[in-house]
């Protein structure tokens, strides 16, 4: 399962993952990424919460890369990723090198609490 949700107070963009997510669920993301991406201002960080995610499907990858570069032309000034198992990571800093253009920062955390902190330093 895939959440997605905008603050636009905290000029936040959350996203939490969960399961086994699989490409017709990262398909239909899209859609919702970039509506709650268009309501925030450039400059907007990101919530990553992937600490209850079980595994996901190769074939997500054209979906997250899409991901990636739809919030690089919008303006993501920061991402702040929660696994709370690091061994879950499914790939995302290497892939992030190759779809956020700009250099920005990515800071992962294995606990909320620590993510929050993330975001506001």
């Amino acid at each position: 399962m895939i959440q997605v949700g905008a603050d636009k107070s905290k000029n936040l963009l959350t996203m939490a993952f969960s399961g086994h997510v699989t490409p017709e669920e990262t398909h239909q993301w899209r859609e919702k990424l970039a509506g709650s991406a268009g309501e925030l201002r450039r400059g907007f960080k990101l919530l990553n919460d992937l600490s209850d995610l079980d595994s996901m499907d190769r074939g997500c990858i054209p979906d997250i890369e899409f991901g990636m570069e739809l919030l690089d032309k919008s303006g993501i000034a920061k991402v702040v990723r929660i696994f709370k198992d690091p061994r879950k990571d499914i790939g995302l800093n290497i892939i992030s090198l190759f779809h956020y253009h700009h250099r920005i920062p990515i800071v992962t955390c294995e606990t909320m609490e620590e993510a929050l902190r993330a975001l506001e330093g």
